[in-house]
């Protein structure tokens, strides 16, 4: 009820106003011959969009879009049997958003506008790796590494575009609107949690170890261009203000350009293999890293001479690399930002 009072309190306002402009029209705008255009709007719009087409996850380093229970060899850190294995699929461009819009209608048919979006995708399990050591049951057995990594998207956007309508001015008023989709900003956000179990030399003795640590990464993009069209419905609510409802599609590829850890926090515990007592305690935050581990320039090819690990980055935590003191190279991925939505809005013309 009052969302309705509201309503009719705002165009009762635009109503009187328009009135009032009316009055003081020369007589020849007055007797309608003379067209106005163009004539400006600013609307408003929030949606969300749907998993049309999903896709194969990007790697998280040097694990793949799987989730993965295997057995492994502590001596070699190889898989020795898999339990399960499932790949992990979906899409980046379900979840939700909100724009503004400015546009101007040049005739009764057309318009021309420019939109700005904020969008955030879903949170994607991106890799899952839960590792037992070998010869036993998992109810029994040590596990070696437990790792969950989550991806999301922020995205904002630059949206020109071109509508055409029917033009009716009473009841439903059917359109469609096609243009580009140019990003300005993005960033593939990726939070991993993971424990990790090894072992170290205390006094001529192998302890076990214990490692749990928390990494968040941010993926950023190549300049891209993507595409939109939707079919929609405008309904006027009083003179000047509208509401309407659509369908939206969107095209928006993405290539990775670099990464960068922006947060990395980790405790190591020794542990007292007769007692189960901590013998030790050590921490590792994101100083602690090597330019290599903290930084990754994507490239299309890896050779001899990219800077790549020189161990295995499954089974070591920290890596060393061809040269530690330089960005370490990875593949290149790829993502898809679009899809199909529904956005919900009001356009207010001037």
């Amino acid at each position: 009820m009052k969302k309705t009072i509201a309503i009719a309190m705002l165009c009762t306002a635009m109503g009187s106003s328009s009135m009032a402009q009316q009055m003081t029209n020369t007589p020849h705008e007055a007797s309608g011959r003379h067209h106005q255009w163009p004539k400006f709007y600013l609307a408003i719009n929030g949606g969300n969009f749907f998993n049309v087409s999903p896709g194969e996850f990007p790697n998280v380093g040097p694990f793949g879009p799987y989730q993965t229970v295997a057995y492994v060899d502590p001596s070699t850190g190889q898989q020795t049997s898999i339990i399960s294995n499932k790949i992990l699929t979906g899409s980046y461009g379900a979840g939700w958003r909100t724009g503004l819009t400015i546009g101007m209608d040049v005739s009764k048919y057309v318009s021309f506008e420019i939109a700005a979006h904020y969008f955030q995708s879903n949170k994607n399990l991106m890799t899952n790796q839960v590792w037992y050591e070998e010869g036993q049951t998992p109810s029994a057995a040590t596990t070696l590494l437990n790792l969950t990594s989550r991806g999301y998207v922020d995205d904002i956007d630059v949206a020109p575009a071109v509508v055409i309508n029917a033009g009716h001015k009473e009841g439903l008023n059917p359109y469609v609107r096609f243009g580009l989709v140019i990003p300005v900003y993005g960033r593939l956000k990726i939070h991993t949690d993971g424990m990790a179990a090894g072992e170290t030399e205390v006094g001529g003795s192998l302890f076990p170890t214990e490692a749990v640590f928390h990494r968040d990464e941010e993926v950023k993009p190549n300049a891209t261009l993507g595409f939109q069209g939707a079919f929609g419905v405008s309904y006027p609510l009083c003179h000047k203000l509208e509401v309407y409802l659509e369908a939206e599609y969107r095209n928006v590829p993405v290539e990775s350009k670099s990464k960068e850890v922006t947060k990395y926090n980790e405790t190591d515990v020794v542990i007292n293999p007769s007692t189960g007592a901590t013998v030790a305690t050590s921490t590792v935050g994101l100083s602690g890293l090597s330019t290599a581990e903290r930084y990754t320039t994507y490239v299309s090819t890896l050779t001899a001479s990219s800077n790549t690990p020189t161990d295995n980055p499954q089974t070591n935590l920290h890596p060393s690399y061809q040269n530690d003191n330089a960005p370490s190279n990875d593949l290149k991925s790829y993502i898809n930002i679009g899809g199909l939505g529904l956005n919900l809005g009001f356009k207010w013309r001037f």
